[in-house]
């Protein structure tokens, strides 16, 4: 999420559109079209949905070399793959969702990716979850679900699945 922010500040600072990091983390899950909409409602601006997306996330592909998996939810994929199955439910393109896993040499470990364009119904709606607990093959109430937004615990819960609110960082990685 960090390099997400960092990304989305660029991309909109081109278009002198302030997007606070908390603002950032309330919609984090909500997918980049609907950020972008949203932001124009806001703001009264005329930002092009599609280009300023696009942009977005290019400027967050040339920080992937930066990411690092959140210790704690790594720990917890070694410990258990091959014995559970693994999913990964996100708001950005699948594009986007490779790369990272790619970049974090994680993407073998999820057996299924559920990410924007897969579903119709972002979060908080249940539907991302209940469809990667369908490809996997599981009952929602077996599924734990990690996930660092708050519209994210929402969906999670409405699904019928225990949750782990991942901590937010409390400051940019601006300047690292």
């Amino acid at each position: 999420m960090p390099l997400h922010y960092i990304a989305w500040k660029k991309a909109l600072g081109e278009w002198n559109c302030e997007f606070t990091e908390d603002l950032f983390y309330e919609w984090g899950g909500m997918s980049v079209a609907k950020i972008i909409s949203t932001l124009n409602e806001m703001r009264g601006l005329r930002m092009p949905v599609e280009a300023v997306g696009h942009r977005k996330e290019q400027i967050y592909f040339e920080q992937l070399p930066r990411l690092q998996p959140i210790p704690e939810v790594l720990e917890h994929i070694e410990a258990r793959h091959g014995q559970i199955p693994f999913a990964v439910v996100s708001g950005s393109s699948r594009e986007s969702v490779e790369a990272s896993l790619s970049a974090t040499q994680l993407l073998d470990r999820f057996q299924t990716l559920v990410c924007a364009g897969d579903y119709k119904k972002g979060k908080p709606d249940p539907e991302a979850f209940l469809l990667a607990a369908s490809r996997l093959d599981v009952s929602p109430e077996s599924c734990l679900v990690f996930e660092d937004a708050d519209l994210g615990i929402q969906a999670a819960t409405a699904a019928g699945m225990a949750s782990v609110k991942i901590p937010s960082p409390s400051h940019e990685l601006e300047g690292r």
